[in-house]
């Protein structure tokens, strides 16, 4: 019956573990042989480019990280997106000619910039190349899917851990350490991207730490222990399951 039906476990899709397409090692190899891309290091707060710019340039992050902002129309920044190793950049430009946001630089690192009209020449002469980028952009409307899904549809403290094992997960599948995390974010950057306020992160945060989910290397909460990225997970699947009825 379909009041029987199991319902499916929300999780965010991780931007890598699409099967069949080439780890981020392989996929920047690819990009470097094919294509030379021009190598551009980047430091906190620096915008490879901003909305309404005119549309040239895919750019893939070798190292560091991104976030996606949105203008709104009185003024204020929403940040709509993170971007980690291995991440492209830019896919909102192609449709109209001209970049839809901007993209900001979280820490230093490096992007190599990719012209779109050689991108096309070269997956044309080499198929894996258009499937990777195929990949890419698949990856991104599902991931996107799933945020607002986890926006809609988690209650606070659930939204945060799941903020929380996305960026583990998301740094475990690029070879990178897990157990700790520095947030390159700030509490007030987290909260307009999760869509709830500053106090209520530092809340959720706070309870999560409490049921030893998570904890603190320091006291500026900055650097996070997160000892079972699967207890991230299992904490969200709780939040989501129904409550016990109440006996009559």
């Amino acid at each position: 019956m379909r009041g029987n039906r199991k319902p499916k476990e929300f999780q965010m899709t991780d931007i890598t573990a699409t099967a069949g397409t080439a780890s981020t090692a392989d996929m920047l190899r690819l990009l470097c042989d094919r294509l030379c891309p021009q190598r551009r290091v980047v430091h906190t707060g620096d915008a490879i480019y901003q909305a309404g710019e005119r549309f040239g340039k895919l750019y893939i992050l070798s190292s560091g990280f991104f976030k996606i902002v949105n203008l709104a129309a009185d003024g204020r920044e929403q940040v709509v997106g993170l971007k980690f190793r291995g991440d492209w950049l830019g896919f909102d430009g192609i449709a109209d000619g001209h970049y839809a946001c901007d993209a900001v630089a979280m820490d230093t690192g490096e992007v190599w910039v990719v012209p779109y009209g050689a991108l096309l020449a070269a997956c044309m002469q080499h198929p894996p190349l258009l499937q990777l980028l195929h990949a890419a952009m698949s990856r991104e409307i599902a991931h996107d899917r799933d945020s607002l899904m986890s926006v809609c549809t988690l209650p606070a403290d659930a939204r945060v851990a799941d903020f929380l094992r996305y960026w583990a997960e998301s740094l475990a599948e690029r070879g990178m350490r897990t157990d700790q995390i520095t947030l390159r974010m700030t509490r007030a950057e987290i909260g307009n991207y999760l869509g709830m306020t500053l106090e209520t992160v530092s809340r959720a945060l706070s309870r999560l730490a409490r049921d030893k989910v998570i904890g603190f290397a320091e006291k500026g909460r900055r650097d996070v222990r997160i000892p079972d990225v699967g207890a991230l997970s299992a904490f969200v699947q709780r939040c989501l399951a129904p409550a016990a009825p109440m006996l009559q």
